[in-house]
């Protein structure tokens, strides 16, 4: 039997927890909704910049000693960002968790930004940022968002060069005022808690937080920057990216949809392995994945091979994807309902994947959804609904970049 608590503050700032007694540790999860859309165009890469800056030193204590303190309770941590929101989390013992909770409502209400840091700060993320040169297929990806996505939900997180140069103190403290707020944030708790002392702890640590307003972005309806493209690059293997669209998280054919991309990408017996890879060892990578906004879904494919096969790479992915709505054979549903079913077990001792689906699920859908509703859906999976939703939801009007020494011919253009 499943233990989920929920609690709601005055200032909009939401306490999730699960109790699991099987376990002797617990996790935190952080969910802030400050990620990089709300980047301004001249400081692209300003969140992820403030994201470490503010572990650097928070409420009494400067860097070394939030370190030391955190390290001191065996926690496990780290923050990141993405489109949509700011992430902070981590895992310790049971027993630490409400020390280490003390520490992060100093990261998020008290962090001491320090100038001196900064230029450190910002030399890591130009690194990260030229570390791309080395990561073709990281660098396609921004590229593949980017056109799909109206902006600014294609922003990558790493932002510019350009942008992440132009970043000092006074842009950065304003940036952290204008989203770091209660309003919209989601904390999820997993593991061997106490339900009424947790949240009055954190009633105490946040209750008196100043709410704010949440910071809205509506993205345009019009595209990216176009629906295909090529990055230039003198290498000897080309990097291919696709995407198109799909029902959102919460859409009633969100798990005929999550079936799909399964059937597509889902190990060694998968459609695009198995068609692409090795019946034709084209190459020596290939993959698709499911990726959600409120209101709009994606899937995205990615396929690694070498320049003289890269053409034939293309038009056999692009006739996996357009097939699929002409069959599905019982034997794939069967492999992919045992391994979503397999992930949702392994998900359930994990009280790091239970704290991030918390959060994620409250924020999609405004509840938490039960193992017994997951393990409903998923039994429900049959090729006919799949089908079905395939035929409702045609794979097409496809965005599709290249990455190579040469731009492949795309569909409906004439050869050259």
């Amino acid at each position: 039997m499943q233990h989920i608590y929920h609690h709601t503050f005055a200032n909009g700032f939401t306490l999730l927890a699960e109790r699991m007694d099987h376990v002797r540790s617990a996790a935190f999860y952080f969910l802030v909704p400050a990620g990089c859309i709300h980047d301004p165009p001249e400081y692209r890469g300003i969140a992820s910049v403030l994201s470490d800056l503010m572990m650097r030193g928070a409420g009494p204590r400067d860097n070394r000693e939030l370190s030391t303190a955190l390290d001191n309770l065996g926690v496990d941590h780290s923050e990141s960002v993405g489109g949509l929101h700011m992430r902070f989390w981590g895992a310790t013992l049971a027993r630490n968790l409400s020390r280490a909770l003390d520490l992060h409502a100093d990261v998020l209400r008290r962090p001491r930004l320090p100038e001196e840091e900064v230029e450190a700060v910002k030399a890591l993320a130009l690194q990260d940022l030229l570390g791309l040169e080395d990561e073709p297929a990281q660098r396609l990806f921004i590229e593949l968002r980017e056109r799909h996505y109206p902006p600014p939900l294609g922003q990558d997180s790493r932002g510019t060069e350009e942008g992440i140069e132009a970043l000092n103190l006074k842009a950065l403290r304003s940036h952290y005022r204008r989203l770091i707020r209660p309003r919209g944030t989601i904390l999820s708790v997993a593991g061997n808690i106490n339900w009424e002392a947790l949240r009055d702890q954190v009633d105490r640590l946040f209750g008196d937080w100043e709410s704010g307003e949440e910071p809205v972005i509506r993205p345009g309806t019009a595209p990216g920057a176009g629906k295909y493209g090529h990055v230039q690059k003198e290498t000897t293997q080309t990097q291919i990216g696709l995407a198109y669209e799909s029902v959102p998280f919460g859409h009633p054919d969100y798990y005929n949809a999550l079936g799909a991309v399964n059937v597509l990408d889902g190990g060694m017996s998968a459609r695009l392995f198995t068609e692409v890879r090795e019946k034709h060892g084209l190459c020596y990578s290939i993959s698709a994945s499911y990726q959600t906004y409120k209101d709009r879904a994606s899937i995205l494919c990615y396929a690694g091979t070498t320049n003289d096969r890269a053409q034939r790479t293309l038009e056999l992915t692009l006739r996996e994807l357009t097939r699929l709505k002409d069959g599905i054979e019982p034997d794939e549903i069967e492999r992919v309902r045992v391994g979503l079913k397999s992930s949702l077990i392994k998900q359930e001792e994990s009280t790091t994947a239970r704290a991030g689906t918390l959060a994620s699920d409250w924020y999609y859908l405004g509840r938490v959804r039960s193992f017994d509703e997951i393990q409903s859906a998923l039994n429900a999976l049959t090729p006919e609904s799949i089908v079905a939703h395939l035929q409702r939801h045609t794979p097409g009007n496809f965005t599709i970049v290249t990455l190579g020494p040469e731009s492949l011919q795309m569909p409906g253009e004439r050869p050259a």
